[in-house]
């Protein structure tokens, strides 16, 4: 039999959001669900979802906008391919690992692909101060090969 505890108030997640998300886990492992600010927990959970996907779609902006400037940016290409080289380890790395811990996401990469490369472009051309007709229109591989680890163009 489940102990009656306090429901929790939607007002402690407005003022004391911590001590909301510990009490919204006690109620979860003592099972006390009628007692749960659901409204505030859904809108976590949701929340998390896209955090996630933001956090993946910035990285691929990074990745492509670093494999550019690695490709066209010939000028900086001796000081700062190392450090790009790494930087594009580093970000392919962070999305495998978003990737092993979420498969779901995959689509999600193949969708906003395109619009990743116009970003990661334009941050490109914005940073090189080269002139974005420097930068193909289309992206310079697909996905899979974007994400190889031992791809560099």
């Amino acid at each position: 039999m489940l102990a009656h505890s306090t429901p929790i108030s939607p007002n402690l997640y407005d003022n004391d959001y911590h001590l909301w998300l510990l009490q919204t886990r006690q109620k979860l492992e003592t099972r006390d669900f009628n007692a749960l600010d659901l409204e505030n927990l859904i809108e976590e959970i949701t929340d998390l979802a896209r955090r996630d996907k933001r956090a993946i779609k910035n990285l691929l902006k990074q990745l492509v906008e670093h494999l550019l400037k690695l490709k066209y940016w010939d000028r900086e290409k001796s000081r700062n391919q190392g450090h790009w080289q790494r930087e594009i380890l580093n970000f392919r790395q962070q999305i495998q690992d978003y990737l092993n811990e979420s498969p779901s996401l995959k689509p999600y990469l193949n969708e906003i692909y395109p619009s990743c490369y116009r970003d990661g472009r334009q941050l490109a051309a914005n940073i090189s101060q080269l002139p974005l007709n420097t930068f193909p229109e289309d992206p310079i591989t697909d996905l899979d090969t974007l994400l190889n680890p031992d791809w560099l163009p």
